[in-house]
C-alpha cells in the first residue's frame, strides 16, 4: 500500500521521491556507510598484504616465499592444516547427529540440547582450554573427588596435538551444527513422506531422500569449521606452546613478542598466508550451499517419530552434551575454590579467596575486567549503531552493491583474529594525523574489535531491515519524509529488538576475546582474555579458573538475555532457536 495519496494516483509522490534533497540524503547515508566499511575493512587488510608483499615498497614476492618456506614456519603450517583438518572432522561427527536430532525427530528436551551444544561457540577458545586441562590434569580437584585422578607427575594429556584436535572438535561443532541444521531446516516433509509410502524404512528415506538435499550444508560446515581451527588461537597457545608445539597463529605470536628487527615483515607474511587460507576456505563453503531454497514453516517439517528410542537417544544426547561441555565448565568451578593446585575438594578445603584475589586485591586484574567491559560495551553499542544504516543500505541497494558491502563488512570477521591484529598494528603504528599513534592505548583495542566483530552486529539487523515491508516506507515516502527520515522513524524502530540482539553477542564475542587483544595491549590496558593467559603461563592456575568462572557467568547470564530477548526477534537472528 502506498498511502491515500498512492491510491489516488496522485504522481505527487513519486516526484518528490525523486527529489534533489531526498536523493542527497540517500547518498549521504550510502557515502557514509561506504567510508565506514572502507575503513574498518579495506585499508587495514590493504596495509597488511603491502607489507607482506612489498615490504621495502617493491612487489617481491621472493621475499614472501623465503619467509613462508622456513622450516619453522612449515612445520608450524603442518601442524595447523593437521589440527584443523582432524578438529572439523570431529566437528563434523558431534555437531551432524546433533544437528538431524534436534531438527528433525521428536527428541526430549531438544531446545535445552541445541542450546547447551551452541553454548561452546559463545565461549572463549582459552576458556574452553583452561577447562579441559583442568578436568584431566593429574591435580584435578574434580576427578580427584570422583577418585578418577590420574597419578601424579602423570603428562597432561591435553597438552600437544591430541588435545588441540579434540577441543577444535568441541569448540567448533557448533558451527557444524548451525550450518546443517539450516539445510535441515528447508527439507520438505512431502518428499520424506512419499519415501515412507513407498515402504522406506525412517532411516532409509533419511538417507535416501535428507542426505542429498543437505550434503552442500555438510561441506560447507565442515570448510568453516576448518578455517575456524586455522584462525584458532586461545587454544593451541594454551595446550601447544607449553609444550612448544606451535600453529601458525602461535608462531606469529611468538614473533611479535620477539621483537626483532624483521617481527613486523615476517608477521604480515605469515598473516596473509593464514588470511589466504581462511577466505579460500570460507569461500568454499559459501560455493558449496546452494541458492536460498524457500523455507519450510510449520508442520510442514520432516520429523521422524523416534518411538522406543525416544528415551534413550535423549539420555544419550544429554550425556555427550554434559562430558563436552558441564563437566569441564565443573572442573573449572573445582580448580576455582581450592586454595592450591593438589589440595583435595572437601568441605573443610572450599575457598572463595581466588575470586576475591582476582575482583578485589589484584589491581591488574581489576583493571582487566573493567577494560573488557568498556571495550565491549562500548564497540557493541556503536557496531549495532552502524549496523541500522548499513543493513539499510546493503538491503536498499542493487543487488551486486548490497553483496559486496556484505562481503566487506564481513572481511574481518572471515579471517583469523590475529590477521586483524597484525593488520592493527601495522596501521597504528605510525602517527595518523590528528589523533597520533594509537599503538600502545586502549583504542587501537577499541578500532581491532570494531573491525572485527561489526559483522556479528550486522548480521541480525540484515535480517530484520529484510523483513520489512517496503510499502512502509512508500507510505512515509508519500507523505514528504525523505530517506534520512524514514530510516530514522520507520526502520530504526522495527530494527531496535534485532540491533540489541546484535549487540549483547558483540558484547558476548568482545569480553573475553583473547586472539585479537593478545598482540595489542599494553601495560594498564589488560583485557580479561589477555589476564586469563598471563595467570595460567605464571602457575597460578586456580586464579585463572576464577577469572574463566566469572567470565562464564557473564556469558551464560548475558545468553539467558539474548534467549529472552529471542521471542520478540525475526526466526533466524538467534541461531539455537
Amino acid at each position: 500500500m502506498r498511502g491515500a495519496a498512492g491510491l489516488a494516483g496522485s504522481p505527487g509522490p513519486p516526484q518528490r521521491r525523486l527529489s534533489g534533497p531526498m536523493l542527497t540524503g540517500r547518498t549521504a547515508i550510502t557515502v557514509a556507510v561506504a567510508a565506514i566499511v572502507v575503513a574498518v575493512s579495506v585499508v587495514p587488510m590493504l596495509r597488511l598484504a603491502i607489507l607482506a608483499l612489498a615490504p621495502a615498497g617493491v612487489l617481491d614476492l621472493s621475499a614472501f616465499a623465503d619467509r613462508l618456506l622456513r622450516a619453522t614456519t612449515l612445520r608450524a603450517a603442518i601442524h595447523s592444516l593437521d589440527t584443523s583438518f582432524f578438529g572439523a572432522v570431529l566437528a563434523l561427527c558431534i555437531g551432524g547427529p546433533f544437528a538431524a536430532a534436534t531438527s528433525l525427530t521428536d527428541l526430549p528436551g531438544k531446545r535445552a540440547i541445541g542450546f547447551l551444544v551452541v553454548l561452546p561457540l559463545m565461549i572463549a577458545p582459552q576458556v574452553t582450554a583452561l577447562a579441559w586441562a583442568h578436568l584431566f590434569a593429574p591435580s584435578s580437584p574434580l576427578l580427584a573427588l570422583l577418585h578418577l585422578a590420574p597419578p601424579p607427575g602423570t603428562p597432561n594429556p591435553m597438552l600437544g596435538r591430541g588435545g588441540i584436535i579434540l577441543l577444535f572438535g568441541v569448540q567448533h561443532a557448533p558451527i557444524v551444527f548451525l550450518t546443517v541444521r539450516a539445510g535441515l531446516a528447508s527439507v520438505p516433509r512431502d518428499l520424506v513422506e512419499a519415501a515412507r509410502v513407498s515402504g522406506a524404512a525412517p532411516l532409509r528415506a533419511f538417507v535416501d531422500m535428507v542426505l542429498p538435499l543437505v550434503r552442500p550444508h555438510v561441506v560447507a560446515g565442515f570448510a568453516l569449521a576448518f578455517v575456524s581451527g586455522i584462525g584458532n588461537f586461545g587454544i593451541p597457545a594454551l595446550l601447544g606452546m607449553p609444550v612448544d608445539y606451535l600453529t601458525m597463529t602461535t608462531l606469529i605470536y611468538q614473533k611479535i613478542a620477539s621483537f626483532g628487527p624483521t617481527a613486523l615483515p615476517d608477521a604480515a607474511a605469515l598473516s596473509a598466508a593464514i588470511a589466504l587460507v581462511a577466505l579460500a576456505g570460507s569461500a568454499a563453503g559459501a560455493l558449496a550451499l546452494p541458492s536460498p531454497a524457500p523455507k519450510v514453516v510449520g508442520d510442514q517439517r520432516v520429523e521422524f517419530a523416534l518411538g522406543w528410542a525416544r528415551l534413550p537417544a535423549g539420555s544419550l544426547a544429554a550425556v555427550v552434551v554434559a562430558l563436552t561441555v558441564v563437566m569441564p565448565a565443573l572442573a573449572l568451578v573445582a580448580t576455582s575454590l581450592v586454595p592450591a593446585f593438589g589440595v583435595p575438594l572437601r568441605l573443610d578445603t572450599v575457598t572463595f579467596d581466588n575470586f576475591v584475589e582476582i575482583l578485589f586485591r589484584q589491581a591488574t586484574t581489576g583493571r582487566a575486567f573493567v577494560n573488557s567491559f568498556l571495550l565491549s560495551a562500548g564497540t557493541a553499542i556503536v557496531a549495532a549503531t552502524i549496523a541500522v544504516p548499513l543493513g539499510w543500505v546493503a538491503e536498499r541497494a542493487p543487488h551486486r552493491v548490497g553483496q559486496g558491502l556484505r562481503a566487506l563488512v564481513d572481511l574481518p570477521y572471515a579471517v583469523p583474529g590475529i590477521v586483524v591484529s597484525i593488520a592493527c598494528i601495522l596501521l597504528f603504528l605510525k602517527p595518523l594525523p590528528l589523533v597520533g599513534s594509537l599503538y600502545g592505548t586502549i583504542w587501537i583495542l577499541a578500532a581491532a574489535y570494531l573491525m572485527r566483530f561489526l559483522a556479528l552486529a550486522a548480521k541480525p539487523v540484515a535480517t530484520a531491515i529484510a523483513a520489512i515491508p517496503h510499502e512502509l516506507e512508500d507510505a512515509a515516502a508519500d507523505i514528504g519524509a525523505g530517506p534520512v527520515r524514514r530510516l530514522v522513524s520507520v526502520v530504526a524502530p522495527l530494527a531496535v529488538a534485532s540491533a540489541a540482539a546484535g549487540a549483547l553477542l558483540v558484547f558476548m564475542s568482545a569480553f573475553n576475546e583473547l586472539t585479537v587483544s593478545a598482540l595489542l595491549w599494553s601495560s594498564g590496558h589488560e583485557t580479561v582474555g589477555v589476564i586469563l593467559l598471563n595467570l595460567e603461563e605464571a602457575g597460578l592456575g586456580t586464579e585463572a579458573a576464577a577469572v574463566a568462572v566469572v567470565s562464564l557467568i557473564v556469558v551464560i547470564g548475558l545468553l539467558a538475555i539474548v534467549d529472552r530477548l529471542g521471542r520478540r526477534l525475526p526466526a533466524g537472528v538467534l541461531p539455537w532457536r
